[in-house]
């Protein structure tokens, strides 16, 4: 239960946050809200793969804080349990890619037991997911959306700013669903590594919760349609500047939550514009970008100018060379010349 005699937080700095700051401002917050919450995972005593818990031991405890040993299954079958008994873990992966061994605690387990129990069961779990390529490799760049997409039975948000970030994780920890929480790798801001567009993957993070299943609209247009998450929101929207000086008006969507996903700002936007790009990390085949091309193509059909497009990753596994790892992904300058041949080809 909250714990109503936990001071307040007090005013946070107005300097300029990283997603990862804001991230461990969130977790600091609702831990001293409300003793329920607690987290759990792989060396987050000491901050974890890319410092989300930095100091959160040292000031809540590590009955709180609790480093566990190298086995996913394991320690994600704990948390559905203490989520049952009425806990509120949030769980730390070091790469989402790590969820892989785990699968069958989320799949048949976690999603499933609120319907299996007709709702005499809740799974108030947050799964703190590291995504994308970065270059580690096939096995620690895989897009965790992408496979868990079509899955019944949990939420998944993909902020790509530290205000939505900061919004939403404090929504999912108070949610009574269980909530993937995925971040691309290129957006923490964590141990000296670079951003996507440093302007846009820092700044203030207000205090204001992120309903779960609402789009944002990044940037408004006349002309055509992007929608993308992750580090596809910050290409998206240095694409759009370039071509605003060509006189193409681009508007840009930032779904932020794919499960449940906000269809209805995507459509009247699509409604507007008359194009539809969609742009996405994930393999070409399968996830959330040919499901939403599907709904356009339903709802939306005769409002289209153009075909749709998409660009998304090759279907490889990630290579770890880095120049085949950029020549298998979606790119700022791809997305900047199929937006021009939609509006003037």
């Amino acid at each position: 239960m909250p714990d109503t005699a936990t001071a307040s937080p007090g005013p946070r700095s107005e300097r300029g946050m990283t997603i990862v700051e804001a991230m461990r401002q969130v977790l600091r917050e609702e831990m001293r809200r409300d003793t329920d919450v607690f987290v759990l995972g792989e060396d987050i005593v000491v901050g974890g793969a890319f410092l989300v818990t930095l100091g959160l031991a040292e000031e809540m405890g590590t009955d709180r804080v609790i480093n566990t040993p190298i086995s996913e299954a394991g320690f994600l079958g704990l948390s559905i349990g203490a989520a049952i008994e009425g806990l509120r873990p949030v769980v730390d992966f070091q790469y989402g890619d790590f969820l892989y061994t785990a699968a069958d605690q989320l799949i048949q387990q976690a999603a499933k037991l609120r319907y299996m129990s007709g709702g005499q069961v809740t799974i108030p779990l947050v799964i703190q997911l590291p995504t994308g390529a970065s270059g580690r490799g096939a096995q620690h760049a895989n897009s965790m959306e992408n496979l868990f997409f079509g899955l019944p039975g949990i939420h998944i948000v993909t902020p790509s700013t530290p205000a939505d970030a900061r919004g939403l994780l404090s929504a999912a920890i108070r949610s009574d669903d269980v909530v993937l929480y995925i971040v691309h790798k290129h957006l923490y801001g964590s141990r000296g590594r670079p951003l996507e567009h440093a302007d846009t993957s820092t700044g203030d993070i207000g205090d204001i919760e992120v309903p779960i299943g609402v789009a944002d609209v990044k940037r408004t247009g006349s002309d055509l349609t992007v929608v993308a998450n992750h580090v596809m929101v910050h290409h998206a929207l240095r694409a759009a500047g370039t071509l605003a000086d060509e006189g193409i008006d681009v508007e840009v969507i930032d779904p932020r939550t794919l499960v449940p996903f906000d269809l209805d700002t995507v459509l009247a936007s699509v409604e507007k514009t008359g194009r539809l790009l969609v742009c996405e990390e994930n393999p070409g085949r399968g996830g959330w970008g040919p499901w939403l091309i599907s709904q356009v193509a339903e709802h939306a059909l005769f409002s289209l100018d153009a075909p749709v497009r998409r660009l998304a990753a090759d279907d490889t596994p990630i290579p770890f060379s880095p120049p085949l790892e950029k020549a298998s992904l979606p790119s700022l300058e791809g997305i900047t010349a199929t937006i021009r041949e939609m509006c003037h080809g």
